[in-house]
């Protein structure tokens, strides 16, 4: 049997990594909803549709500084109006103006033909005003005032309920709450929203050979990377993300941790020691059958690259989940787009629980292992006219430097085993702040 049979025979005993999700994801739920104060609510989910309860605007209003008027008596169909000759096909207005409206004005007005009021924008637009003509078309007059210019019928107003009236559904459960949808509330009158709370993750990497940052790496040393990258990405996520640090390849040390840590989360990640080698610790330790029960967490081998070991279970009474991922800071980090994100969406409500993604024109041939789902760094951009192009970033997803420059995660299939320059391609988005 040749190398490539070999290798295509190996990848047929992997579970495929779709079939890998489903069966994690259904065993999560979504947190207990809390009420929490609109103050408090950014950043995370609507457990509930919201409806508004009031208008917005709740009144008739100016919607811009100049003065409230009668159309009729700017158009020349309301006999008080005074008019003056202009150039020829223009005609200058005069008004008589009664008083002032600010924003804070509540007793209730009426114009009479031939007057006006001058306003603030958001002052409350007097009975049977429906157009406010701007300063800047006016000579700014304060007892009278000659207006140049004649705006349409409803220029510079707003109508109650005009852009959200009562009943308007605002948005719908699973919705991340946004600073914008936190005024939106606000304006309809909503003080309170019934949301999930932000997970709570905890980051542990193990190994005996790791090492904090602040220097570089000796031989049998290796700088931890992977839990400052991992509580990283779950903060960008919106969980509440909690960095433990190292942990030793010792069992009870290992087994105390991850107890310890359960009075205060809600998903816990672990890194490294994943496969099947000798130092391999979290897989002997969790994975180890006692009393006759198969361990809390089973690790499987999912057609995925890289790092195909990937662990998921339970720890501790409350039964808290735990993501187990390789050690590899790049089959960390693809392992935790792959199935530490969409968990962390799962138990935060949020909809859709898994990156959006665009199919893509791309730039560069390239091969990929065959019998394994890959995920590549990429750089995605929009194709002048429409569509998008991709282009693969050099080292492939083991080197660092491509996934801190990618915004998208080319994905090829199980069967690719090569795209030539110019076919189409699945891209992840990476919602990259640049």
């Amino acid at each position: 049997m040749t190398a490539t049979a070999d290798a295509e025979a190996a990848a047929n005993e992997l579970t495929p990594l779709a079939d890998y999700l489903g069966s994690v994801l259904r065993r999560l739920r979504a947190l207990p909803p809390l009420d929490l104060d609109l103050t408090q609510a950014y950043g995370n989910v609507l457990a509930e549709d919201v409806v508004a309860p009031h208008s917005f605007p709740a009144f008739d209003q100016a919607a811009v500084d100049g003065y409230a008027a009668r159309w009729e008596d700017l158009s020349g169909t309301g006999r008080a109006a005074g008019y003056h000759p202009g150039p020829p096909g223009s005609r200058t207005v005069r008004l008589n103006v009664v008083g002032d409206l600010g924003a804070a004005s509540w007793r209730p007005v009426r114009l009479t033909p031939g007057s006006c009021f001058s306003v603030a924008a958001g002052a409350p637009l007097p009975i049977t005003a429906d157009v406010v003509v701007p300063v800047e078309w006016t000579d700014q007059g304060m007892a009278a005032v000659e207006i140049f210019r004649t705006p349409k019928r409803g220029y510079g107003v707003r109508r109650a309920g005009e852009e959200l009236p009562a009943g308007t559904l605002l948005a719908r459960a699973g919705t991340y709450v946004s600073p914008a949808l936190v005024a939106v509330f606000a304006a309809t009158g909503i003080g309170h929203v019934v949301v999930r709370p932000c997970p709570r993750v905890v980051v542990v990497a193990t190994g005996d050979e790791l090492v904090d940052v602040g220097r570089g790496s000796q031989p049998g040393q290796v700088v931890d990377a992977n839990s400052h990258a991992l509580t990283a990405a779950a903060a960008e996520v919106g969980a509440l993300a909690y960095r433990v640090g190292i942990c030793d390849d010792d069992p009870e040390g290992l087994r105390g941790l991850l107890e310890d840590q359960t009075l205060r989360a809600d998903l816990i990640i672990t890194t490294g020691g994943t496969g099947t080698g000798p130092g391999d610790m979290v897989r002997r330790i969790l994975s180890r059958r006692e009393g006759g029960r198969a361990g809390p967490v089973t690790f499987t081998e999912v057609a995925l690259y890289p790092g195909t070991a990937l662990g998921f279970g339970t720890v501790g009474a409350e039964e808290v989940p735990v993501v187990c991922l390789p050690g590899e800071p790049g089959a960390a980090l693809i392992g935790f787009e792959v199935l530490a994100r969409p968990a962390i969406n799962l138990l935060a409500g949020a909809e859709p629980v898994f990156r959006p993604s665009v199919r893509a024109h791309l730039l560069e041939t390239i091969t990929s292992p065959g019998g394994l789902r890959e995920f590549r760094p990429a750089h995605v951009a929009e194709r002048r006219g429409g569509g998008y192009t991709v282009q693969p970033l050099s080292g492939g997803p083991f080197t660092l430097s491509g996934l801190a420059e990618a915004n998208g995660l080319m994905v090829l299939g199980e069967r690719v085993t090569a795209a030539a320059a110019g076919s189409t391609v699945d891209v992840l988005l990476l919602d990259r702040r640049r």
